[in-house]
Order: C-alpha cells, then structure tokens, then sequence
C-alpha cells in the first residue's frame, strides 16, 4: 500500500509541474505577444505623427507657393486640396502597419507633384520677372509719351479757353425804362407806373471778329416791384439750373456791333422797383434797376 501511494503521488507531482510548466509558458507567450504589440503600436503612432509632419510641411509649401499667384495657381489649389484631405484621413484613421504603408506611398506620390510644380512654378516666375522688364521699359516710353501728350493737351485746352474768352460776345449799355405810347406811335418815357405801357429794354452786342456768326439769343428777365416775372413767364432748363424768362431776342449776328432795342408790352404796371437781366444761357450778362412811381 506504501508502495502504491508513492506511485500515485509521484504521478499527481509530475502532472501538476507538467501544468505548471506549461502555464508559465503560455504567460511568457502571452507577455512576449503583448510586449510585440505595444511595441508595434508605438511605432505605428511614431510613423503617423511623423507623416502628418511631412502632409502639413506640405500643405505649408502649397500655401506659400499659392500667395504668389501665377498661372499654376489653380493647379496648385487642386494638389493643395489633395493633400488635406490626405492629411484629415491620416489623423482621423487608426494607425497600422498596412494603412501607414499606404498613406506613406501617397504623401511621396503627391510630394513628388510638389516637386515638379515648384520647378514649373519657378520657370514661370524667371518668365516673368523677364516680361516685367519689358513691360516696365515698355511703361517708361509710354508715361514719357503720355507726359509729352497731357502736356500738349493742356497746351491745347488752355488755348482753347483763351480762344472761347476771345470770341465771347460783350454786352454793353444796357437801358431800360417805361414808356407811353402816344396815338401817333410816338414813345414818350414816363416814371408814371399808371401811364406806362411798355417797358423798353436796349443794349448793344460788341463787335467781334473771331465769334460765331449767325443767330445769336439772349434771355430777358424783368421782374417787377413786387418780385413778378412779366411777360412769357417761360421757363427753361440748364443742367440742374432753372430760368423763368420774360422774352427771348434773337439776333443775327454778323461779326459787327448791334443795338438791340426791345418792348415788353403790359397793363397796369405795379410801382415800385424793377430789376432788368440779360441771360447768355444760363450766364448773367448784364442787368438794370429802375422805379416806377
């Protein structure tokens, strides 16, 4: 029965170390497992930091190059979009071995693009910088004769100015006052507002050899002592300027002096002060005051 026990013992012992050895190791397996793991992680996240360094350091040249705005700026607005877009995967997906492959063969596909668009972009910029040259030569003749232009220009205006003063026409002894026309037709000046029955308005245009000929027209305002526009009371239109008119004289001129008489025919003039004005368009030209008793 000794015997026995022994044996048994010495088999349950032997199964139990057996157990036990392969216990430690599975747990030596499983912490060495664990550890390539961690391992792997770690390096997975090292790599994905370190290409989402290399995606911004190349969305930062697109940025740089597209502030300078040549004829590849659409272009590289494209392979710019292409890279943030790279770079949002990147971040948002879970790093691994096989997805960092990827993403790697990408970003050295796209820095590639890079590459041979800095080289093109460069070529462009030396092209213009070239133009620029030209243009600016180009520009220096042109202000120079821009310059030799205005200046003959303002030569020409100025003359032109001289020459429209010259050939201005003057008005000159300007009269005016009331007057009665008798049966015989004879006028007979009066300061009577009650025995007036017109009002004559005369001057004379100057003579002028260098001014337009042909009909020349004056307006005539006469407004009476109690600020009444007489006669047509028409109105006309100057720009944003308005002038209400008594009559209008025409006149032929000729180039040689004219006496210009004119009667403004009324009943019952008012007393009072009366203010006469000659109008060349909208200029004033000449004016008059008289009283009527």
């Amino acid at each position: 029965m000794t015997t026995d026990s022994n044996k048994g013992l010495k088999v349950t012992i032997g199964i139990l170390v057996v157990l036990l050895l392969v216990s430690v190791g599975f747990n030596i397996k499983q912490n060495s497992d664990l550890s390539t793991t961690q391992t792997e992680l770690t390096e997975s996240t090292t790599e994905k930091d370190s290409l989402i360094a290399d995606l911004e350091a190349l969305k930062a040249t697109y940025d740089a190059a597209l502030e300078e705005k040549t004829s590849l700026s659409e272009e590289l607005e494209a392979e710019r979009q292409k890279v943030v877009a790279l770079l949002e995967e990147v971040k948002r997906h879970k790093a691994t071995a096989s997805s960092l492959s990827g993403y790697k063969k990408r970003y050295e596909e796209m820095e590639k693009k890079l590459n041979a668009l800095m080289l093109e972009n460069e070529q462009l910029k030396a092209e213009n910088e070239g133009l620029v040259k030209i243009v600016d030569s180009t520009n220096t003749v042109l202000i120079e004769e821009r310059e030799y232009t205005r200046e003959l220009l303002g030569q020409n205006e100025e003359l032109s100015k001289k020459v429209d003063i010259a050939s201005k026409l003057t008005i000159s002894d300007l009269k005016t006052g009331a007057y009665k026309v008798k049966s015989s037709g004879k006028e007979v000046a009066t300061e009577r507002a009650r025995r007036a029955d017109i009002l004559k308005i005369e001057f004379t245009i100057a003579e002028n050899k260098i001014a337009k000929t042909g009909d020349k027209s004056y307006y005539v305002q006469v407004i009476d002592g109690k600020n009444n526009v007489l006669g047509e009371r028409k109105t006309v239109q100057f720009g944003e300027q308005s002038l209400t008119y008594s009559f209008i004289s025409t006149i032929d001129y000729n180039n040689s002096k004219v006496k210009v008489s004119e009667n403004l025919r009324g009943d019952n003039f008012e007393k009072g002060l009366y203010h006469v004005y000659v109008f060349d368009g909208n200029e004033l030209v000449a004016s008059q005051s008289f009283t009527l008793k």
